[in-house]
């Protein structure tokens, strides 16, 4: 991985909190690619490493084939399966395959690591890059002040499916991650958390900057934490004083072209968006704002 990479402390994370035996499905991307290299792997758990669009397709797979060996008496214990895949990879070309497994009802739980584009390709715009970033196929300039389009809801398309646990997360606070991870491979169906993972290169920052990044992200209220339990919203941290946004982009080389007088005017629109955002979590969750 690049260094300071916040992807294996996502991982390294989310594994504290498995029960029992586990198999991780991992869709192409940076996660897959540095961690095995053959004939060398970091993983210490049965992996399987899937195209980029089908990680839920394949993780449902394993879940009927471990159904059915269960139910001819050839596997006595219960296994988990976790899948991993990045942004590219669930809110783009992965979301029909997502969205099937979910409204099938497949007992697994689907981890995406969000790092808003897709990084190991070219760091090209995904539907997950926020507005205003700048990416090789979004570039900053006299045209378009970084990508023009805003972010798109996937907790709120994996909740429209009825399914029992959605979660949001930050490495940087880690004890509420491992906590839903594992709330999420106790329940019976199918489960999903949507982690900020802050990425050295696309985003360009410092190196040791990741979880500061990630902290920002959550204390500006550009990335709430909240989950949705049964049809529940609940909010999980609060943040009564939050940063303005501008803490938040600031430190960050592709929102860099935003602190120009040309298009000063963006950072007021992010932070309107920031602000409904927060406002509509809220009201969900029967919170004040």
């Amino acid at each position: 991985m690049c260094s300071g990479c916040a992807a294996p402390i996502i991982v390294r994370q989310a594994l504290k909190s498995i029960r029992g035996p586990t198999v991780v499905v991992n869709a192409t991307g940076c996660l897959e690619v540095a961690t095995t290299i053959y004939p060398y792997t970091s993983w210490r758990v049965p992996w399987i490493h899937v195209a980029f669009e089908n990680a839920a397709a394949v993780a449902s797979g394993i879940e009927a084939a471990f159904k059915a060996l269960t139910k001819r008496g050839c596997l006595k214990e219960k296994i988990d399966i976790i899948a991993f895949g990045g942004d590219g990879g669930t809110f783009d070309i992965g979301i029909q395959a997502l969205s099937g497994a979910l409204e099938r009802g497949h007992d697994f739980v689907y981890i995406c690591y969000d790092n808003e584009a897709y990084m190991n390709t070219g760091i090209q715009r995904s539907g997950s890059t926020p507005h205003g970033a700048a990416t090789t196929t979004s570039p900053a300039g006299t045209v378009i002040p970084g990508k023009p389009e805003w972010k798109k809801d996937i907790v709120g398309i994996a909740a429209a499916h009825g399914i029992e646990f959605v979660a949001t997360a930050s490495p940087a606070y880690w004890s509420d991650y491992i906590a839903k991870v594992r709330r999420a491979i106790e329940v019976d169906g199918p489960a999903f958390i949507h982690v900020i993972q802050p990425c050295i290169l696309g985003w360009r920052f410092n190196s040791n900057e990741a979880i500061k990044i990630a902290r920002l992200a959550v204390q500006t209220r550009f990335f709430p934490i909240y989950h949705v339990e049964k049809g529940q919203y609940k909010l999980d941290i609060k943040i009564p004083k939050p940063l303005p946004v501008e803490e938040y982009l600031k430190p960050q080389g592709r929102f860099r072209h935003l602190f120009t007088p040309e298009f000063k005017g963006e950072i007021e629109k992010i932070q309107a968006w920031v602000d409904a955002n927060w406002a509509r979590i809220c009201q969900l969750a029967g919170e004040k704002i």
